[in-house]
């Protein structure tokens, strides 16, 4: 694969997307987003806390506004995917569900069985599996025990060097959540569509909306780093600083009308110091950019 990628204005980097090649067109753009709903009120006042949230952009399923669907892990290798379309008066109805049985052991084809919920449903059984394979990847499920892996509505290519790391959504605190395996692939050479892989216990299930992001990527760049041991002097300069910025940040605390103490500084000098980076005409003076977490 040749470079897709120009460096633009200021260093940006800009990454070609593609659509889900099995559904091009459908489902919500990816898009990089700083606040998680559920956080406390406390949070929005931590820019290194959003900062985080905000790395690389959240991937969403290749679902239509009105419809969604659930993948449940049943238990002893099997999972069972229900297929859901919007109905009048904002209801969801079952159109139908399709049952996954894996092979015991190892040896074996895994078995898919349709079942329609709806009298004189407007697809067959084969459309129906071809709908749930768009969502989700019958071949990964059990690997390992109660994996279930979600397609994403768009890829990414990166520049020469540079990789796609795809995880879970950062610092979502809903409970239960499910881990997942965290992978990262040569975008760059390898056309990869986005693919987010659960592991579920039995009884758990994920859920599949138009407006739910399935997981979040962000790029590296593939070089070796070396660590290094800081000398004394840099110790010390690095000690100085830390002083410095713990002393204008206690200065400059201020209290919101709900009672919650914070500090811009943070968030400040970090402005200044990308400004100046830009082009811009701040001259950065500290170590960072508005609040730090609260302790």
């Amino acid at each position: 694969m040749t470079g897709p990628i120009t460096l633009l204005k200021h260093g940006r980097m800009e990454i070609q997307i593609f659509p889900n090649l099995s559904r091009p067109g459908v489902g919500q753009k990816p898009k990089s987003e700083s606040q998680r709903p559920l956080l406390p009120l406390h949070a929005r006042h931590c820019p290194v806390l959003e900062a985080g949230s905000g790395l690389g952009f959240l991937v969403y399923p290749p679902l239509e506004p009105n419809e969604a669907f659930r993948i449940e892990y049943v238990g002893e290798g099997k999972f069972e995917f229900e297929y859901f379309l919007g109905a009048a008066g904002g209801s969801w109805e079952t159109l139908f569900t399709v049952t996954y049985a894996l092979p015991v052991g190892t040896i074996g084809m895994t078995k898919e069985t349709v079942t329609f919920k709806i009298p004189d449903p407007p697809i067959d059984e084969e459309g129906a599996r071809k709908i749930a394979q768009t969502f989700v990847i019958p071949g990964d499920l059990g690997t390992p025990p109660g994996a279930v892996t979600l397609r994403g509505a768009t890829g990414f290519r990166t520049p020469a060097g540079w990789d796609t790391v795809y995880g879970p959504v950062l610092n979502m605190v809903e409970r239960p959540f499910a881990p997942m395996l965290n992978i990262r692939v040569e975008t760059d050479w390898y056309p990869h569509e986005s693919e987010f892989r659960y592991v579920l216990q039995p009884g758990e299930w994920i859920t599949g909306e138009n407006s739910m992001p399935i997981g979040q990527v962000f790029f590296v760049p593939r070089e070796e780093i070396t660590l290094r041991e800081s000398s004394e002097e840099e110790i010390e300069e690095i000690r100085r600083g830390r002083e410095e910025f713990v002393r204008e940040k206690l200065a400059t605390k201020v209290m919101t009308r709900y009672g919650l103490h914070y500090s811009p500084h943070y968030a400040r000098v970090s402005r200044s110091v990308n400004n100046s980076e830009a082009g811009g005409e701040g001259q950065g003076t500290g170590a960072g950019s508005e609040d730090e977490p609260s302790k």
